[in-house]
């Protein structure tokens, strides 16, 4: 038996996190290819912005604001769909904050902020979801992860957590959506062109651009395949990586980037120690 494939006239496609980046690349792409999509973010004026490009396109976006990391909002999000706008077909749940952390410098708030965004955001999105297309019998979700979730590199502690961890999550709940009619799917792309992902300091090859990933993803979305990675040699070479014995792949990820030879945040001066927590 085939797994749930959502189309233009199984409902509307959710896309979270869709004001910037590979949210609103994707939300475009599956405007043109005629989905009716419904975007949720902080910024109302970008969603509007959005709305308006799809003009002249075959499907249509609607805007829903909220933020993620408020369960209540996106109850509320999740209740307009369900009882103004129709049946939710597919939810692609895309929030990302990117905060590059050092250990000579920790800061709580950057692990809070990580963690609230790109995993509590996922699940407060997740539930009103899945209650959803539990009581249609059928449903279809994307979970956008990324590769820095194979493994822990430099800078990755608070972002590569929150990946690692939804990655664990997808694994996990499949075995049960599977019976529920309700297919699960894990989008891992390697390092896309987004503000937050130009500070990182690993980027050590060309990123790609939002536009790519959105064609990646959405011709994903239409495959069997559990994983949606790209690009293909990348995404391969770390996962291989994690193979590797601890020695082998620490002295890998320092070559690669180069982390050992760069100076450390205390080499150029020295660290003020932040306020008791």
């Amino acid at each position: 038996m085939r797994d749930f494939i959502a189309r233009p006239e199984h409902g509307i496609v959710w896309i979270s996190g869709a004001s910037s980046g590979i949210g609103r690349a994707l939300a475009l792409k599956l405007a043109g290819e005629g989905y009716k999509v419904a975007v949720t973010a902080r910024s109302h004026e970008k969603l509007v912005e959005l709305q308006a490009e799809v003009s002249g396109l075959s499907g249509s976006i609607v805007v829903l604001d909220g933020d993620v990391t408020d369960a209540e909002d996106m109850e509320h999000a999740m209740a307009s769909i369900e009882y103004e706008h129709g049946t939710l077909a597919m939810a692609i749940l895309n929030a990302d904050l990117c905060l590059p952390v050092h250990a000579e410098d920790l800061n709580r708030a950057d692990f809070e902020r990580t963690f609230a965004a790109n995993l509590s955001g996922v699940v407060n999105c997740l539930l009103p979801a899945i209650r959803h297309m539990k009581a249609k019998g059928q449903g279809q979700i994307a979970i956008i992860s990324s590769v820095a979730g194979y493994g822990g590199v430099p800078t990755g502690a608070a972002y590569g957590a929150t990946k690692a961890a939804l990655i664990n999550m997808a694994e996990s709940l499949k075995f049960d959506l599977d019976k529920m009619g309700i297919r699960i799917q894990l989008v891992s792309p390697g390092f896309v062109d987004m503000p937050a992902m130009r500070k990182n300091a690993l980027l050590t090859a060309e990123p790609l651009s939002p536009d790519e990933a959105a064609r990646q993803i959405a011709a994903g979305l239409k495959s069997q395949a559990f994983e949606i990675a790209f690009p293909k040699r990348f995404t391969t070479m770390m996962k291989l990586a994690r193979l590797l014995p601890y020695s082998a792949y620490f002295a890998l990820v320092n070559r690669v980037t180069g982390w050992r030879e760069r100076p450390s945040l205390t080499d150029h001066h020295p660290v003020t120690p932040h306020p008791a927590e």
